[in-house]
C-alpha cells in the first residue's frame, strides 16, 4: 500500500511538471501572437517604444545583451565556484567548512532587489578604478575599450553582481560532486605518489566534469533570468556592442520587461510577452545542451 502511494505520487508529481510546462509554453505562445501577426507598421504606431524595423531587429540586441551578462557572470562565477567547492571539501578543516559552505548557501536567500541596490550604490561607484585599469592597459581588446563610464552603470558591473549571484548555485553543486569522488580514486592517486594538486586535477576534476557543467548551466539560467539586479544597475541601451565598460550600449530580456511592462497598453504586453518567449526559448535551449553535455560525460566520469 506504502509503496503504491509513493509511485502514485511520484508519477503524479512528474506529470505535473509536465502539465505546468505546457500551459507556460501555451500562454506564452497564445499572448506573443498578436505581436507577430500583427503589421509591423500598426504596432510601432500602439507601442512607442517600438520600431517599423521589425520584432527580430527589437529583440536582436535584447538577446545579444542578456547572453553577455549572463556569459560574463558565467566567466567570473563558476572558477570562483569550483575554488571555493574545492577548499571545502578537500582543503578546509571540518569546522570551518561547514560554517563558509553555510555563508555561501546564505547569499542564495538575499533577494535579488538587495543585490541590485548594492550592485547600483556600492559596487558601480567602487567599480570605477578596475574599469580606468582595465580601460588604460587593456582597451586594444574590443571589451575594455574606453572611455569608460562613471559610474559604472555597465554590462561588466552587471555581470559581476550576477556572479555573486549565481557563486551559491554553482558552488553547491560543485562542492557535492567534489565530495562523491570515489575513495578508491583518490587513494589510487595518493599511492602513486600525487601531490593534492595532482590528486584533483587526476582524480577529482574529471570524476566531477558533468557535475561542474551541470552547475554551470544552472547558474547561467539564474543569470539569464534575472531581472530586479540588472534593472536597478544597467543603464539601459540598445545596441549589439562589445564595450562592456560603457554605459547605454546594453539591456536584458527580463529587465527590458520589467522597465516597460507598467506603461504597456495591450500591443505593447504582448510585445514583451514576445521577447520573454525568446528568453523561454533561450533556457530551453540552454538546459538541453547542458544535459547532452552531461549524458557523455557520464560514463565517463563514473557518476552513474
Amino acid at each position: 500500500m506504502v509503496n503504491r502511494f509513493f509511485q502514485w505520487a511520484a508519477t503524479f508529481s512528474g506529470t505535473l511538471i509536465l502539465l505546468t510546462l505546457a500551459a507556460v509554453t501555451a500562454f506564452l505562445v497564445l499572448e506573443a501572437m498578436p505581436a507577430f501577426t500583427t503589421p509591423t507598421d500598426e504596432l510601432a504606431h500602439d507601442v512607442s517604444w517600438y520600431t517599423e524595423a521589425g520584432f527580430f531587429a527589437y529583440v536582436g540586441p535584447l538577446v545579444f545583451g542578456t547572453l553577455l551578462a549572463a556569459l560574463i557572470a558565467l566567466i567570473v562565477g563558476t572558477p570562483l565556484a569550483i575554488g571555493i567547492g574545492l577548499f571545502i571539501s578537500h582543503y578546509a578543516p571540518r569546522r570551518l567548512a561547514q560554517g563558509l559552505g553555510y555563508l555561501v548557501d546564505l547569499l542564495a536567500a538575499i533577494p535579488s532587489v538587495v543585490y541590485g541596490l548594492w550592485g547600483a550604490m556600492v559596487l558601480a561607484p567602487a567599480i570605477v578604478p578596475v574599469q580606468d585599469f582595465l580601460s588604460t592597459y587593456l582597451g586594444w581588446i574590443p571589451l575594455f575599450a574606453g572611455p569608460p563610464s562613471t559610474p559604472a552603470r555597465t554590462a561588466f558591473t552587471a555581470g559581476l553582481v550576477l556572479a555573486v549571484m549565481i557563486l551559491p548555485i554553482v558552488t553547491a553543486v560543485c562542492r557535492e560532486v567534489f565530495l562523491q569522488t570515489p575513495r578508491l580514486h583518490e587513494e589510487a592517486a595518493l599511492a602513486l605518489g600525487a601531490t593534492k594538486l595532482e590528486l584533483i586535477s587526476t582524480a577529482v576534476l574529471p570524476f566531477a566534469r558533468g557535475g561542474i557543467v551541470s552547475g554551470a548551466m544552472l547558474g547561467l539560467g539564474r543569470a539569464l533570468g534575472e531581472t530586479m539586479a540588472v534593472l536597478l544597475i544597467l543603464s539601459p541601451g540598445a545596441t549589439y556592442s562589445l564595450f562592456i565598460l560603457q554605459a547605454g550600449k546594453h539591456q536584458t530580456i527580463a529587465a527590458n520587461i520589467a522597465a516597460q511592462f507598467p506603461e504597456a497598453n495591450t500591443s505593447g504586453v504582448s510585445l514583451l510577452i514576445a521577447t520573454g518567449l525568446v528568453l523561454f526559448l533561450i533556457t530551453l535551449v540552454v538546459n538541453m545542451i547542458a544535459r547532452w553535455i552531461v549524458a557523455r560525460r557520464a560514463e565517463f566520469s563514473g557518476a552513474n
